[in-house]
């Protein structure tokens, strides 16, 4: 199979889509041959992990005989979050590692995503190379195939990196896990219970279709209402690949990323140990920004995706960052948001408190509506549109925000109000909603 000239495979987290119609063997092959070509290395070792959906083996085979066929050698860790892969490649001195997976998507979806050897996402121009590479009949085979061999160990690397880097006593803490049907069933329990703490999981029985269903970070409620009625002081729920968590607190409150960020921020500055300040993006909580000013921290601001966040915290050097969806990441651990890492960096961070007794922020009554609209590209010379939101804005100054945005995918425009009070935050949020209805509607 020869990809269509012209046509975008790699989106903000590598190529995605339905297992066997979109993301075929045939595709996944193509992939692995264009991805070894691109290391321009004799005999370029390649590490394959995957999560639990019934496509993952199929896809981690066509996958390994592109890598084989392009003179690579294959290593197969089999399933292990997204994260092991970025902290082994850099561990073990490969040269690439690709991850297969769609994260919080149902079980139908599956997508195939790479890390260089230092342990970072591919930059977008490198990922451009690899879409040209599989124009026409993609790279030559190598005169002489790869080889294609089970990792042993992945999975005690992966514990033995959390483990020294969170050298905490977890003992008499009970916790409770969701690990979503996901990567993450067998080493997050291992690794709290490793470290002393009581551990009740569910999401822990994958059958190849339940990832997601149900259960983890898209449907954090179930883990709620079982901690909420349980004797457990604290739960983390993840998705399916293990990027990202979400916390709840003993009387299940859901805790985002915004606000775990801001927890971990400021315990890490209080020690001196943040080294700078913390990245996060568009969507972060204006009450984020008021906790961090009143806490004397700097903030950058990047457009929406883990990927730039990462790439701002590289550029300034800077540890923490992340998204509110849970997304969090500690670049001294590994360049990527790792649910697990976050979740045991909480807990650091707590120090033996309660989550529901440490409020690190105070959350900002926020609307978002999505506009559906004939052009999402004509929002940006409209005129009418911004000088309201300016408007807005002016009249929220200090106390709330606006901000819209296209859609990166549909015909949509984001409209996003955060103001002190839900009414306020309705009104502003209802006005714009119709305005842009009305304008590009």
């Amino acid at each position: 199979m020869a990809a269509e000239a012209g046509r975008k495979l790699f989106g903000t987290d590598g190529v995605r889509g339905e297992a066997g119609t979109f993301l075929t063997a045939e595709l996944a092959t193509l992939l692995g041959r264009a991805a070894t070509a691109s290391l321009q290395k004799d005999r370029p070792q390649v590490l394959i992990v995957r999560d639990t959906r019934e496509s993952g083996p199929m896809l981690e085979s066509a996958l390994a005989a592109g890598i084989a066929a392009a003179g690579g050698d294959a290593l197969l860790a089999d399933v292990l979050p997204t994260p092991a892969a970025a902290i082994l490649v850099r561990r073990l001195g490969l040269d690439l590692a690709a991850v297969v997976s769609a994260s919080h998507n149902p079980y139908k979806d599956n997508g195939i995503k790479f890390f260089s050897a230092q342990g970072t996402k591919l930059p977008d121009e490198v990922e451009a190379r690899l879409e040209a590479l599989m124009e026409g009949d993609g790279p030559a085979p190598a005169a002489e195939p790869g080889r294609i061999e089970a990792l042993n160990g992945g999975e005690d690397d992966y514990v033995r990196e959390l483990r020294a880097a969170f050298q905490i006593d977890l003992t008499g803490r009970k916790v409770m896990l969701d690990c979503a049907n996901g990567a993450t069933y067998r080493v997050a329990p291992r690794i709290f219970a490793e470290l002393g703490a009581t551990v009740e999981a569910i999401g822990v029985d994958p059958d190849g279709r339940n990832i997601n269903d149900g259960v983890g970070s898209t449907h954090v409620e179930a883990l709620a209402e079982r901690v909420a009625a349980s004797d457990a002081e604290i739960g983390f729920a993840f998705d399916g690949d293990g990027d990202r968590v979400l916390a709840v607190d003993s009387v299940g409150r859901v805790h985002d990323g915004d606000e775990l960020i801001a927890l971990a921020a400021q315990g890490l500055a209080t020690r001196g140990e943040l080294g700078g300040g913390v990245v996060v993006t568009v969507m972060t909580n204006f009450g984020f920004h008021q906790a961090m000013e009143a806490a004397g921290i700097d903030v950058a601001v990047t457009q929406v995706g883990d990927r730039y966040v990462i790439d701002e915290m590289l550029r300034r050097g800077w540890k923490l960052g992340g998204e509110q969806s849970g997304h969090i990441i500690a670049s001294d651990i590994v360049a990527t948001g790792d649910g697990i890492a976050a979740a045991l960096l909480t807990m650091r961070e707590l120090d033996g408190a309660a989550l529901a007794d440490a409020p690190a922020m105070e959350k900002l009554p926020q609307r978002l509506v999505n506009v559906e609209v004939a052009d999402r590209e004509s929002l940006a010379g409209a005129a009418a549109v911004w000088d309201a939101v300016e408007e807005e804005n002016a009249a929220l100054a200090g106390r709330g925000r606006v901000l819209l945005r296209p859609s990166g995918t549909e015909p949509l425009v984001r409209v996003m109000v955060e103001a002190p009070e839900v009414a306020e935050a309705d009104a502003v949020c209802g006005r714009l909603v119709a305005l842009v209805r009305r304008e590009l509607g």
